[in-house]
């Protein structure tokens, strides 16, 4: 294989301030590496000292790795435990009053959920699921909105031994019913609508249409949460209001306790091709890299004010919302609108309004919210923050610089996170006290994670050289298997052609620079082949969005019988949407502006202009669907889950 090349030209560094490092848990790089070294001496001891530190075990664990059947690999397998337990029990005797959760709606409401609070409406929903016939080992599907209605189902599965399985609230009907089909669900959690942006959207009708669907005759049950009233069916025989089956229930419960590798949820993801993937983790594994992920990578304090805005449905919402910071015994934020309602200011005024102290959020939402307002945080007191966290793919340098300069006030650190739905917490982030940082890298790999670069034999190869991505020894909050499907689990994760199955293979390229900084480059999948050359997508859309016109890039590649392929861009400028006879001018100055950035061999061949990009209503940007724009190809994928379907016809031709 050529190795990928990288092209992306980033000198700047900043140095942890001092004032930071001090109070930091993991203080200094030498901290750092007396941790990694402990790993590399004996790294099951390191995750098992790890794991008695962090967990509360009601039957303490005697093995630590399992690995006589690889890749099905299974730590602390004979201890038992139970996370909503670990979530919440464990605060009642010292911090029964803080403030577990401040909840603002799309309204603007707000409400304090305490940790004693929270505990007793887990418990009493966690009763009411086993009085409606739920049991360990059955498995729940959630499509709830952004509430604390959503944790609180989540903990309650957790707590009775229920597998939960997360929709996202923007799914259609044919994606919910794939999801509830596979998993085999016994019931689905639901509410009449969602309130997202001012808008109200059917959750209810939905779940109705995806059961009438072929095969799902599993599910006997379908609760109700009551969001705002409107008129929904219920079918007497199989729903059931929230507010009723938790009326009559104690807010006692005990906790059911759990081996280890029990399935703590699944979550599915989308395959390039096929159905969706259904990513099994376990309760203890996944518990610990949760945990240990806030104390080094978020710098956990007991008096930080906590904000990840991802929702529910995908993994971050999994880890940094409901179970991570709770872990912790955190205060945190939970958000049910979106950044630009009422105003483009609403993130600001979250933050300056709850004083929140660390903000995680999405490359994504970065960008669109500098081409909203790159002045307005300067509007609001952000002074409460000291950490900054980027989450969902890598951040290109420009908004890397806007983030730390306009919404850290060039003194929060931020934290650019590597990891996916398979690893289930941080696999390569910055400590923010212990290490200096460069824009748009993920620095290194947290201790105990033996991230490396690989060819395709599995051989490592040099600083500056492009490769694939892999971990390659196990760490406790790994994918186990994906739900039903082992061998297609193998296939995807352990290939057999990469050093005989032995290495997790994450999917991405990436490089390592001459201090040993990891760069993303972008999906394997999204690689270009141009003229012989192997160029990561990431990079040349990182030099788009540098130009002072530019607030969003996506790049994709299009066959071209001589380069092999050619690059195609998408863009969308800060300013308003170019007219015709702007088009010629501001193509010609970004081709140019690419080249002079990159090289002549990474300029856009095409660039077509839209008022924003096509993008799921968790900010994801869907380069499927652009690359089949870019072939000329019919979408006939499920464009249901877009925020903004209507872009697709306008970037469908060139501008």
């Amino acid at each position: 294989m050529a190795t990928i090349e990288s092209i992306l030209k980033e000198t700047r560094i900043f140095q942890p301030a001092h004032e930071f490092s001090q109070q930091a848990n993991i203080p200094n790089f030498q901290a750092y590496q007396l941790l990694c070294a402990e790993a590399e001496e004996d790294f099951q001891r390191f995750w098992a000292k790890q794991a008695n530190e962090q967990i509360f075990w009601h039957k303490p664990f005697t093995q630590i790795l399992d690995d006589h059947n690889p890749p099905f690999y299974k730590w602390f397998s004979d201890g038992k435990l139970n996370v909503s337990y670990n979530c919440l029990d464990r605060h009642l005797a010292t911090q029964a009053d803080k403030t577990a959760i401040i909840f603002e709606s799309d309204a603007g409401e707000v409400i304090y959920s305490t940790y004693r609070d929270l505990h007793q409406r887990v418990c009493q929903f966690s009763n009411a699921l086993k009085s409606n016939g739920i049991k360990k080992g059955d498995r729940v599907v959630i499509y709830m909105p952004m509430r604390i209605e959503a944790v609180v189902a989540m903990q309650a599965c957790a707590r009775i031994g229920a597998i939960h399985s997360v929709v996202f609230g923007g799914f259609s009907s044919k994606s919910l019913h794939e999801r509830i089909h596979d998993a085999g669900a016994v019931a689905v959690i639901t509410a009449d609508e969602q309130v997202r942006g001012g808008k109200h959207n059917p959750l209810k009708a939905t779940v109705d249409e995806a059961i009438a669907m072929s095969d799902v005759s599993t599910v006997k049950r379908v609760v109700v949460y009551q969001r705002t009233g409107a008129a929904i069916a219920l079918n007497p025989e199989r729903d059931v209001w929230w507010h009723d089956i938790i009326r009559n229930s104690s807010k006692e419960c005990d906790p059911e306790w759990v081996d280890a590798e029990h399935p703590l949820f699944t979550l599915y993801t989308s395959g390039s091709t096929g159905k969706p993937k259904g990513v099994q983790h376990s309760s203890a594994g996944y518990l610990l890299g949760t945990k240990v992920s806030m104390q080094w990578i978020f710098d956990y304090k007991p008096a930080d004010v906590f904000w990840c805005t991802a929702d529910v449905g995908w993994i971050t919402g999994h880890s940094y919302v409901t179970y991570g910071p709770l872990a912790m015994g955190a205060t945190q934020v939970i958000f049910e609108g979106i950044p630009t309602y009422p105003t483009a200011g609403r993130f600001w005024e979250i933050i300056q309004k709850h004083h929140v102290t660390t903000f995680y959020t999405a490359p994504t939402a970065i960008r669109s919210l500098i081409k909203l307002g790159a002045d307005l945080p300067r509007q609001y007191d952000l002074s409460s923050l000291r950490l900054l966290g980027s989450v969902g793919e890598p951040i290109n340098p420009e908004a890397w610089m806007w983030f730390y300069e306009k919404v850290g006030q060039s003194r929060c650190p931020i934290v650019d996170t590597w990891w996916q739905t398979e690893t289930g917490c941080h696999m390569i982030a910055p400590i923010p006290g212990a290490m200096a940082l460069k824009p748009g890298s993920c620095t290194f790999p947290l201790p105990g994670i033996f991230a490396a670069i690989v060819d395709e034999a599995g051989h490592d190869v040099e600083s500056g050289k492009g490769g694939f991505l892999v971990i390659k020894k196990p760490f406790p909050s790994q994918i186990r298997t994906l739900w039903g499907d082992p061998e297609r689990f193998k296939q995807t994760y352990f290939p057999e052609d990469l050093n005989h199955g032995k290495f997790y293979l994450a999917g991405d390229s990436a490089y390592r620079d001459k201090d040993g900084y990891f760069w993303i480059m972008g999906r394997i999948d999204d690689v270009l082949n141009v003229s012989g050359h192997r160029l990561g997508t990431m990079e040349i859309e990182s030099a788009l969005v540098a130009h002072p016109l530019v607030a969003e890039a996506a790049v994709v590649g299009k066959p071209h019988e001589i380069k092999g392929e050619s690059v195609i861009a998408f863009v969308v400028l800060k300013g308003k949407y170019p007219q015709k006879e702007e088009v010629a001018d501001i193509t010609q100055t970004l081709r140019e502006w690419v080249a002079k950035e990159i090289g002549p061999i990474a300029k856009p061949e095409e660039i077509r202009f839209g008022e924003n990009l096509p993008k799921t209503r968790s900010g994801k940007i869907m380069r499927r669907l652009l690359r089949a724009l870019a072939k000329g190809e019919e979408i006939t994928q499920d464009i249901s889950t877009l925020e903004n379907p209507a872009i697709l016809e306008q970037l469908k031709n060139p501008s």
